[in-house]
């Protein structure tokens, strides 16, 4: 198959694609784990509960849209 025929199949299914990543638990899951790492990185210095919230606060400002 062509590189253009599945990049064109796969973008047909683009938006329903993000629509069911948006909607999957594991998909927080995901971006809890993500959050939570970069928060560790980024700021260390705060405790265990404040990078929680924060981390929390992050995946709140991210959607999962097509592109």
């Amino acid at each position: 198959m062509s590189t253009k025929f599945i990049r064109n199949v796969a973008d047909s299914f683009s938006s329903e694609f993000a629509e069911f990543c948006a909607g999957d638990e594991r998909m927080h899951d995901m971006m809890m784990t993500l959050a939570d790492e970069f928060v560790a990185q980024e700021a260390p210095v705060l405790d265990e509960d404040t990078a929680t919230d924060v981390a929390c606060e992050l995946i709140m400002g991210v959607t999962v849209t097509s592109v």
